[in-house]
């Protein structure tokens, strides 16, 4: 990593909490220049309905167009690639006017043809190539060509949440050639052929890449400010997994911008005038979430009992800062459909040792709760993705051993980690957490055709013999209801719901926090987060 000038005497910045772009009375944006950005992990795939991870989501951002744009401010949708739609009373037929003159940086159109190819392809997946169904796109039938510049969308029956999911990354647009690339061959950015204001240039596999800025990109979203081209010449992102390292190359002027700030360094970056910012994801709270099939976590009073054995409060006060509200429900209070659900929240540890009492599990001579000859001992694997996600796991095996539970941490980059985390008997319990500024996003976390959280019959578990119907068809109105009302009561009616059945324990509310130099300016984020760089540009310094 070259060593560049440090910056010179700024006036003094205060903390930024931001989900949109920065506006500099004083400024004017220029051209020009390489923002070198440190990330903490290493992309996995660049499949679009991949997105969802956020070092893939942050490369797909810069490399792809939607068909729509979501206000981060307002989350109305705006005109991006389509120009306008409609949308049938039922739901159920999408047609899009497709914005003329647009071409992938291979040259190839992006028109109505290859708009049905990207949308079959994340509504249908391919076997053959083994790419996924988007986990965006509910009810999915077919597509249909009307006219060079118009495609249209049928659906088995109501999805309202499509109009939002062509706005997400998981949606972006990429050319018929990267279409035909099997997933496995997803992970080379340099395969992945889009419309957007940067390219791929060059990379070096899990330690850096590099994006240029397409010189004659023309067709951002049409309500933001800045039209044309990126005003950066290029992109360099460099793995840099360790958070100190990261920090010190920010403050010296070594990066100009970093991802994974963490909560117990934001002081550190703020004392010396740098920005913070601390996006929203608006979806599935920072949580952990319960297998039933696993016999230690089958009774309801059990997972009660662990539920009002944690004080997420404690956890926030503990390990974050302001910028991780404590979790009031299921999904963020910035969520599109959140219901409080706090009362239903409280740390009761005398009502969890009640709960567990009554269910049979008694404190044996080690302090550890038995029935039947077995110990009340689960295990859980960390996610590395999420903030300080091994000190939280910790603090509540910490938080429940002071009820005779033991909780064991086990290490995220274990190499059984994804076949035990789809095995009830290993891990009784898993990490959660999606963003998405629609009320899908709570059955893309917990139905089980989706990311199946609670391994349901029919999901990730090709064992599992647990189903919850009662909870699936409350999932299936939330992804099919026409009626805005009445599908915003039943995602308030599955988040009551997964709480009263304790299938999830909420922490915090989870934001992507990154930090800048002062000179960099213009930063956005989409609607849960990613950063958008298309506005971004380096003042002298």
């Amino acid at each position: 990593m070259g060593i560049k000038a440090k910056f010179k005497a700024a006036s003094l910045l205060s903390v930024w909490l931001l989900a949109a772009p920065v506006a500099f009375a004083d400024d004017q944006p220029v051209k020009g220049g390489t923002l070198i950005y440190l990330e903490q992990q290493a992309h996995t795939n660049l499949y679009p309905p991949a997105g969802g991870f956020y070092p893939n989501g942050g490369i797909l951002n810069q490399i792809t167009d939607k068909l729509t744009y979501q206000n981060p401010k307002t989350l109305d949708i705006e005109p991006w690639i389509a120009e306008s739609w409609t949308v049938n009373d039922a739901a159920t037929e999408y047609t899009f006017k497709i914005r003329k003159g647009v071409t992938f940086s291979d040259g190839t159109p992006l028109d109505a043809n290859a708009v049905a190819k990207n949308y079959d392809t994340f509504g249908l997946g391919n076997k053959e190539l083994k790419q996924p169904v988007s986990e965006v796109i509910n009810n999915y039938d077919h597509s249909e060509v009307i006219d060079p510049y118009t495609v249209k969308f049928y659906f088995k029956k109501s999805s309202p949440g499509f109009l939002q999911g062509t706005s997400v990354i998981g949606s972006g647009l990429v050319s018929l050639k990267t279409l035909t690339l099997p997933f496995d061959q997803l992970g080379d950015a340099t395969k992945i052929i889009g419309s957007g204001p940067f390219v791929v240039e060059s990379e070096t596999l899990g330690k850096q890449l590099s994006l240029k800025a397409r010189t004659d990109y023309n067709w951002g979203p049409s309500k933001l400010e800045h039209q044309g081209r990126a005003y950066l010449d290029g992109i360099k992102y460099i793995i840099t997994g360790e958070d100190s390292v990261r920090i010190g190359a920010l403050l010296s002027g070594q990066a100009d911008f970093i991802r994974q700030l963490q909560a117990y360094d934001e002081k550190q970056v703020s004392d010396q005038s740098f920005a913070i910012y601390a996006a929203p994801t608006r979806g599935v709270n920072d949580s952990v979430a319960f297998r039933p099939d696993n016999p230690l976590v089958a009774d309801l009073k059990v997972r009660q009992a662990l539920l009002h054995a944690t004080n997420n409060k404690e956890i926030v006060d503990t390990l974050f800062s302001v910028n991780y509200p404590q979790a009031k429900s299921v999904i963020s209070s910035a969520a599109a459909g959140y219901a409080d659900l706090s009362s239903k929240l409280t740390y009761d540890p005398a009502l969890a040792e009640k709960l567990l009492d009554e269910a049979g599990w008694k404190k044996g001579a080690s302090g550890v709760r038995e029935k039947d000859g077995k110990p009340l001992s689960l295990a859980v694997y960390e996610s590395l993705p999420q903030p300080q996600n091994k000190a939280v796991l910790q603090l509540v095996a910490q938080q429940w051993a002071k009820l005779g539970v033991k909780l064991q941490v086990l290490a995220g980059t274990s190499g059984n980690l994804v076949t035990d985390n789809v095995d009830p008997a290993k891990t009784p319990l898993v990490v959660a957490e999606v963003g998405r500024a629609d009320p899908d996003v709570i059955k893309s976390q917990f139905y089980p055709k989706n990311r199946d959280a609670l391994l349901q019959k029919g999901g990730l578990n090709p064992k599992a013999s647990f189903s919850d119907d009662k909870l699936n068809g409350i999932l299936e109105t939330v992804a099919s209801e026409t009626d805005r009302d009445k599908r915003l009561a039943a995602a308030k009616a599955a988040q009551e719901y997964l709480l009263d059945q304790a299938y999830v324990i909420p922490f915090f509310e989870e934001p992507q926090v990154f930090a800048g130099a002062p000179y960099v300016k213009g930063i956005a984020f989409e609607a849960v987060g990613r950063p958008s760089f298309y506005s971004t540009w380096l003042a002298e310094h």
